[in-house]
């Protein structure tokens, strides 16, 4: 009987991954736990041995010998010592085997609860520490449920053998994006937290770096480490700003980005529901920065402000509702891709504004 015990603890470790001995600790807790609802007043005093070696259990009672029993549970009398041991004296430990066997049905029940919550913690700590490793990685998850009042939806993820249940929000998802039941999609781990119920994984479609792994995951390059992403700024289901630089004066950035007949980054923007990339050549000069991030407008001019946060940017007239964008998304996403504060002013305007400040527009 106690090997096949024995041989059970190691198809848990086998099948679920929890170590033998976390499993044996639990069950001294369940035996204990047994004991306490059978036997209150001897539970503190209980000791439980299990060796997978000799393939034993054993469970005993330790009181001490006294001359007069204050705590039954505790404590044996000498006369009753005797009986077991004719050697005993006053001080001493005597042992008494529990037999297990004997435990009623609510102590059994008890045992069985501290085994079945311990599988459980065990189980989830295993799955939080996979999905722990994954934060910040893209993981591919398959559409189980939609709620249609709120709109957001449950997805079955995995890596490795582990799964779990993740929500994606409304608020994570990318606008226009239609999906339906038994859809697999590709979803940004942004955290793993643990909570009572198990590993909470927040997931999102519409977070930066969904488009950051996805460059990765085409872009041989990126993955190498040859062409490097500085920054991306990104509006989801709408436009996406990459800035880029190469590391290899042989390889331009972004012709490796677009690949082939531009079909790395059609592939991003098939993933992504159609949302349009910009790829954006990264310069540590300010002013060539700037004038690339707020492409596809052409720049006749960068001019940086004294506090180096800010610049004034000079577009020809035709171009200005170009550099600015619809609604001022083009402005706005090459601020942030860049992080200064961009003031776009047309030629026109420029002209006279520069030479009250007693500037050259052709000459900045």
């Amino acid at each position: 009987m106690n090997a096949e015990f024995f041989a059970a603890i190691a198809d848990i470790e086998k099948e679920k991954g929890i170590p033998q001995e976390y499993m044996l600790e639990k069950i001294e807790q369940a035996l204990l736990a047994a004991l306490k609802k059978d036997r209150p007043e001897s539970a503190d005093c209980a000791k439980v041995e299990l060796d997978p070696v000799k393939k034993t259990v054993s469970m005993c009672i330790q009181r001490t010998v006294v001359e007069e029993v204050e705590n039954p549970g505790a404590e044996i009398s000498l006369e009753q010592a005797r009986e077991a041991d004719p050697d005993a004296q006053l001080g001493d430990i005597v042992s008494e085997p529990v037999e297990t066997k004997k435990f009623g049905r609510i102590a059994a029940q008890a045992a069985k609860q501290v085994i079945i919550q311990g599988i459980r913690e065990a189980e989830r700590g295993i799955v939080y520490d996979v999905f722990t490793s994954k934060e910040h990685e893209i993981l591919t998850g398959i559409v189980n449920r939609i709620e249609p009042r709120t709109g957001s939806i449950s997805i079955r993820i995995s890596s490795n053998s582990e799964y779990t249940e993740a929500m994606l929000s409304a608020s994570e998802r990318i606008p226009g994006e239609q999906l339906r039941e038994g859809d697999r999609i590709k979803v940004y781990v942004v955290e793993v937290r643990k909570s009572t119920r198990g590993p909470q994984v927040l997931i999102s479609r519409t977070h930066p770096g969904l488009v950051k792994r996805l460059f990765e995951l085409e872009v041989p390059e990126i993955f190498d480490g040859v062409v490097e992403i500085r920054s991306i700024a990104r509006e989801a289901g709408s436009r996406t700003k990459i800035a880029v630089m190469s590391n290899d004066p042989e390889v331009d950035p972004i012709g490796a980005c677009v690949g082939p007949k531009g079909g790395r980054v059609a592939a991003i923007v098939d993933e992504l529901v159609g949302e349009k990339i910009d790829i954006v050549k990264y310069s540590d000069v300010p002013e060539e920065y700037i004038a690339s991030a707020l492409a596809p407008s052409e720049v006749i001019s960068v001019l940086m402000e004294p506090d180096k946060k800010s610049c004034r940017v000079i577009v020809p007239d035709g171009q200005l509702s170009l550099a600015i964008g619809k609604e001022g998304q083009n402005v706005r996403l090459a601020a942030r891709l860049t992080g200064f504060k961009i003031d776009i002013k047309p030629l026109s305007e420029a002209d006279s504004i520069l030479s009250a400040e007693g500037k050259d527009p052709a000459a900045e």
